[in-house]
């Protein structure tokens, strides 16, 4: 496997449009648009300018990397359904990353990371810890988690969580996301990986969307 591989990685699991292409060893271009709407039309001309701007094509990528959730329904099915095609299409494999796994990189010891879910409530994992991700409201979280010594909350209200749980809260906000998906896929290139699935913790809203997402097949 080449040590530094060239990895296209996205994730449109909440409102963004997000991008990152490693080579070399670094990142060499990073992007992050906020949009509540309109990723599937948005990501893969993003892709081909990144790609373009680095003066590579798709055939110079070795692996996809993509953020599979939780967040939004749609937009995580969009960005599955876009590395599924990217790899069978260019013969390199897709390796999805969780946003848990994507903000606790480098993060050393046990870490409570906790993304925005809807109606003010939280996807949480204690990441190194061994436990199932979880859809709580804030209120819920208090001994809903058994925290080894030194656990620190990252991600979405930390500073709140922290003060609640008598903790160190870190800040890492969503745009930081796709340089980490991008570094984590790189240390997986040639695992053996599952193909990307979509990592949903509630149930799908009651109203369907307009325009029906992309289908994801076994």
């Amino acid at each position: 496997m080449d040590p530094a591989p060239t990895i296209l990685a996205f994730d449109t699991s909440a409102a963004h449009c997000a991008a990152a292409l490693l080579h070399g060893g670094r990142i060499v271009d990073e992007r992050h648009e906020a949009m509540g709407r309109g990723q599937a039309e948005r990501l893969m001309p993003l892709l081909a300018d990144i790609l373009k701007d680095a003066g590579l094509g798709w055939g110079d990528l070795d692996g996809i990397g993509v953020g599979v959730g939780p967040g939004n329904f749609t937009g995580i099915r969009i960005a599955v359904a876009a590395a599924r095609g990217l790899a069978l299409g260019l013969g390199v494999p897709a390796i999805g990353v969780t946003g848990f796994e994507a903000l606790a990189h480098d993060e050393g010891g046990p870490v409570l990371v906790a993304l925005p879910a809807p109606r003010e409530t939280l996807y949480l994992q204690l990441v190194g810890g061994g436990t199932a991700p979880r859809h709580l409201a804030p209120d819920e979280v208090s001994g809903a988690f058994d925290l080894p010594p030194g656990t620190r909350v990252l991600g979405h209200g930390a500073e709140a969580l922290g003060q609640a749980l008598g903790i160190m809260a870190l800040p890492r906000p969503l745009a930081g996301i796709a340089p980490a998906i991008a570094r984590i896929a790189a240390d997986r290139l040639g695992q053996a990986q599952p193909r990307p699935a979509p990592l949903y913790l509630r149930p799908a809203d009651a109203a369907p969307p307009a325009d029906p997402p992309p289908v994801i097949l076994p």
